[in-house]
């Protein structure tokens, strides 16, 4: 087996499409056709049905799929981080975020990502979760920090730590003193909160259920700078991740349970999509401060 097999596999298995997946890797159609029974001769399966009009995985093509994604998209970032570091690097790299990791991770991998490759341009969008997936399978974005894209098989996620969501008040509010509460507690406090377009607030909205508490929203905001000056200057409390007032002072964080709002950021990236080595060079510097100790869940004060 040869590392193009795998690459023939896997765009076969997104396309289902003999013609379109071998213009995506650049090869006839016949040539795609043998590689691929190539690959299933070795591996003694069958990976794809195929009539006259339609080809679609079997089992064992399901089975395999998701593996070979992972070694493959290993085997690229390995390729690129052994590759010698050129001072003449240059070119574009699209990165998608969500508001929370523009705040303090994005700056920390810009500023370590432009030493190493200063003459790499950076271009960074802030986004909602369900756009910045769209915009990596349109090839808008070549890499993004955000959440599990759900079930589009072309995207690829890999987790990079536990996000949990906390309560955020201002130095003087009533709560101030609290180190913990449960969400039933907030019912009725007067909140900014995210908007309903992004999955923060779907998140929030979920746990109050939970809890059978309902909030007074008194304001939403698309900004969490404006959450943030909003909260520091006034009675309204907000809930946003941890990772967001990271250093932050002026404000009080309370940890909530019963239930504690948590999830999963990864890299999100397109299935598939060769790896070079400045996207591999981002993706580990993302990896060292995402996993750094003042990234990890926040430490419950009993």
């Amino acid at each position: 087996m040869e590392l193009r097999h795998l690459r023939y596999f896997i765009a076969l298995a997104e396309r289902l499409n003999f013609t379109h997946a071998a213009a995506q890797v650049h090869v006839t159609q016949s040539t795609l056709s043998h590689q691929i029974r190539q690959l299933e001769e070795e591996l003694g399966q069958a990976l794809f049905q195929r009539t006259k009009r339609s080809v679609a995985l079997t089992a064992a093509g399901e089975l395999f799929l998701p593996r070979a994604v992972h070694a493959l998209g290993e085997l690229d970032i390995a390729i690129a981080l052994l590759s010698p570091a050129s001072p003449e690097l240059t070119g574009q790299l699209r990165v998608g975020t969500t508001p929370t990791f523009d705040i303090h991770v994005i700056p920390r991998a810009i500023t370590a990502f432009t030493a190493r490759h200063p003459a790499v341009r950076l271009t960074v969008e802030e986004d909602t979760a369900a756009s910045i997936s769209r915009k990596v399978l349109q090839r808008e974005f070549d890499i993004a920090i955000s959440y599990h894209p759900g079930d589009e098989p072309k995207l690829s996620f890999e987790p990079l730590c536990n996000e949990e969501l906390v309560l955020l008040v201002g130095a003087k509010h009533p709560l101030a003193s609290r180190k913990r509460m449960r969400m039933v507690e907030l019912h009725r406090r007067e909140m900014i909160l995210p908007s309903s377009r992004y999955t923060t607030r779907r998140m929030i909205e979920e746990a109050f259920a939970a809890a059978g508490a309902t909030p007074i929203v008194r304001a939403e905001s698309d900004s969490i700078t404006a959450m943030l000056g909003t909260v520091r200057q006034s009675h309204l409390a907000t809930i946003v991740s941890r990772h967001a007032v990271q250093g932050d002072s002026g404000f009080k964080i309370i940890a909530l349970e019963s239930p504690t709002p948590m999830r999963t950021p990864g890299l999100v990236r397109l299935k598939g999509a060769p790896v070079d080595p400045a996207q591999a060079t981002l993706a580990s510097i993302i990896r060292e401060v995402t996993t750094a100790a003042d990234f990890q869940p926040l430490q419950r004060n009993r």
